[in-house]
Parts: C-alpha cells; sequence; structure tokens
C-alpha cells in the first residue's frame, strides 16, 4: 500500500503577530515545522511526503527539510487549495493520503497509525477529541442565546487520512462548485461520505496564538510525545 502525507505550512499566522510565519517560529530550539516533519519522517509509514510552503518563503521551508526527503510545493489563496496543491504532486498510484496541519507539532505515531487504518477500512478518517467544556451559542451583542448539547459534539483535529481518489473527488467537486470547507473531512461531507472518528489528544495543539507559542514551550520542554 502506497501512503503520502501532505503537510500544509502556507499560512502566515496574522493571529500570532509576528514578523515571521508562525510555522517558523521556534519551540525548544527547533522550529515548529521541524519538529512537525520530524515526527512524519520518523514514522516509518510514508513512500513520500509534501510540504506545502508560502509561495514567498520556499526558501525557508526547504532549510527545515535538509534532513528530510520531501517535496516542497507552493501553497494557495485557502488551505483547501493548498492541499489541492499537495495532492496534484503526488504519484497518481497513491493510495492513502495523510493531512497534517504543519503546526501541529506534537502528533503521535500512534495517532498517524489509527488515522491510515481508519481511512484504509472506511475510506475517510479525521482525528478528534469529545468536547468537555459547555458550548454556548452567543447573539452577535454578546450575551448568551442558549447552551449546546454536547453530546456528540467532537473537536476536530489533523491528522486526517483519505484513500486517494476519494480526497481528489471531493477537492475537485469543491473547486467546481466555489465550495471552502473549514477541513478535509468537510469537503467529504460535502460529497455525501462517511467521515470515521479517530481519538485524539489534548497535547495534540495547533499553535495558532500566542498562548499557544507559550502551551508549545512546556510540552516540548516536557519529553517526547512522538513516542507510541
Amino acid at each position: 500500500m502506497k501512503i503520502c502525507a501532505i503537510i500544509p505550512a502556507a499560512g502566515h499566522g496574522a493571529r500570532m503577530g509576528k514578523t515571521m510565519p508562525k510555522q517558523f517560529l521556534e519551540l525548544n530550539g527547533k522550529s515548529i515545522l521541524r519538529h512537525t516533519l520530524h515526527a512524519f519522517a520518523a514514522c516509518g509509514l510514508f513512500d513520500s511526503l509534501v510540504l506545502v510552503a508560502p509561495p514567498d518563503a520556499m526558501q525557508a521551508a526547504a532549510e527545515e527539510c535538509v534532513d528530510i526527503e520531501i517535496t516542497v510545493v507552493p501553497g494557495g489563496e485557502k488551505r483547501q487549495d493548498s492541499v489541492f496543491q499537495g495532492v496534484r504532486a503526488l504519484a497518481a498510484d497513491t493510495e492513502i493520503v495523510v493531512v497534517h496541519d504543519g503546526v501541529r507539532p506534537f502528533v503521535s505515531r500512534q495517532m498517524i497509525r489509527d488515522s491510515v487504518d481508519a481511512a484504509q477500512k472506511f475510506g475517510a478518517a479525521v482525528t478528534a477529541i469529545p468536547v468537555t467544556d459547555t458550548v454556548k451559542r452567543v447573539y452577535p451583542g454578546g450575551f448568551v442565546e442558549c447552551t449546546i448539547d454536547r453530546e456528540g459534539l467532537w473537536r476536530i483535529q489533523t491528522p486526517q487520512a483519505f484513500q486517494y481518489p476519494l480526497l481528489r473527488q471531493a477537492l475537485e467537486q469543491a473547486a467546481a462548485d466555489d465550495y471552502c470547507g473549514t477541513d478535509e473531512g468537510s469537503l467529504i461531507e460535502y460529497i455525501g461520505k462517511p467521515v470515521k472518528i479517530v481519538h485524539g489528544s489534548e497535547l495534540n495543539i495547533k499553535i495558532t496564538r500566542p498562548e499557544d507559542l507559550a502551551l508549545g514551550e512546556t510540552i516540548a520542554a516536557a519529553g517526547d510525545f512522538f513516542a507510541d
């Protein structure tokens, strides 16, 4: 089975408030992106890795890959455009595609394997954790409208894994319809196909704001979270 991974890291991270894209910021002496890439390279599952980088930061992205065999391609305007760029770079005989945020550096090998196994069996799988906080719907003015029943609600993460023809079909249909999803799983839902949930982790954070960076420093300093 030919398994490939796409790491979208083409954003500029405006919410981080830094002068450089967030994926190049350091955690414990190593960039966020390099932590993520090393987690996938060390996994031993993949026939190829594709990094989708900001078009104006291709050289910086390539410098993060000096010790990893990986293809670097420029990203698009939106996330799904960038993922589509990554899909176009894959070999036609690819069977399973794993998509993982470049700024989720604490992914475990177990999560990656579970996602691949679920995609092989069900076609599409997304990593997620159940919602444990109380959830409220709020009016535009900032007042609570109602409390939402959290039963059956999950917070979606990556990795997300798909059978290659299914993901390509979903991306092509979304492009044709000018539909924009919030993640790859939502594109599979859009074409009416089922998506399997795989259990993630509270440690599998996406680093988008300064407080995430501070939390990431703590996690990175605490030990190896790439192990099984």
